[in-house]
């Protein structure tokens, strides 16, 4: 092992010793760790462009390599099980003609809905549907793998299924229980998303995870496979349901759009949209906002009057499913998970929030105490 390996093991072990979900690697400066969100820099020599190159260049899987040179930037992922420390999901890249890395700490087993301090009655009756697609939304880093890996993990311990993920790369492993899951990594196991998922369909699954939705192609087999009773998961770059849901549409021409409503209306399960708030204990805690594709919202979404979801959320009652940001982030307060200055700065709209917490509740109804 060189001594530039072991320079980057010894800062792997360091990230997982304090906790730490991100490493930022960047020529000419020291590391940088996110902890509870925040970058911290290690107390380090800066890295130089020869170190960070020849750690790629080592550790990169031969598969890839040819990528990395012609492509400039590279996916993969690094095992450190042979250290107890798990394995870590990299990219690679350069910026201003000099590398750079991220890496990102990927906890060996599936989480639970409770380990997440998620309400599990919603996600458990989510992984008991059929058929449909099911969106996991948010930005980068907002814990949608590890929702994701929960809900798997759920149907694997509940449910005689086979399950197949298209991953780019694999995050989580999962041992078969109750179901049989195969884990097709992107650029080893499969040549694309939209190839793998065409491939998939022959493979006699019952449910599908595809680990981003990133093209027309992707989405459109998607669709195909929950409309012929398959259940898909996926995840969408999105900040709330109205805009996942808009972005669905952007896959298509302008004048496609119309007719793709009542296909897409039909086959929608839910989105879910998540966010991280800062935990009492130092951590990170999920927030959701859950939209159910009822019948009032299928007629929504049929009639394009995407401006109505978030009301439609917000006057949900509980049976429905569906569940507004400030729902999820009062029930974290009031479970002691999250302060209320937390909650407030998090929320979409604090107002609501600070009467929510005065007892005060907007309904369809009006206002009840």
């Amino acid at each position: 092992m060189s001594e530039t390996t072991e320079l980057f093991n010894s800062l792997l072990q360091l990230a997982v010793e304090n906790g730490a979900s991100d490493i930022h690697i960047k020529t000419d400066k020291p590391a940088f760790l996110r902890l509870h969100g925040k970058l911290e820099p290690v107390d380090m020599d800066a890295m130089t462009d020869d170190q960070i190159r020849e750690f790629i260049e080592a550790s990169v899987p031969d598969q890839f390599f040819e990528d990395w040179k012609r492509d400039l930037q590279i996916d993969y992922c690094y095992d450190l099980k042979h250290l107890n420390l798990g394995r870590f999901r990299v990219n690679g890249f350069y910026q201003r003609g000099q590398p750079s890395m991220v890496f990102r700490h990927v906890n060996e087993h599936p989480p639970t809905f409770e380990e997440l301090n998620h309400d599990p009655t919603v996600f458990e009756e989510l992984a008991g549907r059929h058929d449909g697609i099911i969106l996991l939304c948010g930005p980068t880093g907002s814990g949608k793998s590890s929702t994701l890996a929960a809900l798997l993990d759920h149907i694997n311990q509940n449910y005689d299924k086979h399950i197949v993920t298209l991953e780019d790369p694999i995050e989580f492993n999962y041992t078969d229980q109750k179901s049989i899951i195969n884990q097709r990594e992107i650029g080893i196991d499969a040549p694309s998303f939209s190839m793998g998922l065409k491939a998939v369909l022959r493979q006699d699954p019952d449910i599908i995870l595809i680990g981003e939705m990133r093209d027309a192609a992707t989405f459109e087999t998607a669709l195909h496979a929950a409309e012929t009773g398959h259940l898909v998961f996926g995840t969408l770059h999105a900040a709330n349901a109205q805009q996942a849901v808009q972005r669905l549409f952007e896959f298509f021409p302008v004048d496609q759009q119309p007719m793709m409503r009542r296909q897409i209306a039909g086959a929608l399960v839910a989105t879910v949209t998540q966010k991280l708030i800062p935990g009492m204990d130092g951590g990170r805690v999920p927030a959701v906002e859950i939209f159910v594709a009822d019948k009032l919202a299928q007629s929504i979404i049929e009639e394009g009057e995407f401006e109505k979801i978030l009301s439609v959320i917000e006057n949900a009652d509980e049976s429905s499913g569906s569940k507004s940001f400030n729902k999820d982030i009062y029930r974290l307060i009031k479970n002691g998970l999250v302060s209320k200055q937390d909650g407030l700065d998090f929320s979409p709209n604090p107002k609501a929030l600070e009467m929510n917490l005065k007892g005060i509740f907007l309904s369809t109804g009006g206002l009840v105490g």
